[in-house]
């Protein structure tokens, strides 16, 4: 009885040893598909940084050979803020308080843009 006693704490702590092995192993494997992962995400995150570059790069080559000046410039920019407010649904009267406009400047300048965005929610339905 004794010999079984002691055969049947030997094959656990085998079993102990092996299970720690294995768990080794498998943590290691996981190591190394999350720095795959890591790697591959820099990688991606690296190539939408270059695109960026050169979208940038575009602009302003496109914005030189079309003689636009830094006063245009900035009224792009601050159209572009007003159409991403509109957009969210902010409404004429907090974008004008934003912009430090009229209500009236604000909805004569999106004119043109909420048309469009009409026109297309109309060809969608």
């Amino acid at each position: 009885m004794g010999w079984v006693i002691a055969l049947l704490f030997g094959a656990a702590a085998v079993l102990l040893v092996l299970s720690f092995i294995k768990a080794r192993k498998t943590a290691a494997s996981t190591d190394q598909q999350i720095d795959q992962l890591s790697f591959s995400l820099m990688d991606e995150i690296h190539q939408l940084k270059q695109q960026i570059r050169n979208l940038e790069l575009d602009s302003e080559i496109v914005d030189t050979e079309a003689g636009i000046t830094a006063e245009e410039k900035e009224r792009k920019v601050t159209l572009r803020e007003m159409l991403e407010m509109h957009r969210r649904g902010y409404s004429f009267e907090s974008i004008a308080m934003k912009m430090k406009l009229s209500p009236t400047e604000v909805q004569e300048v999106l004119a043109p843009y909420m048309k469009q965005q009409d026109e297309r929610s109309k060809v969608a339905q």
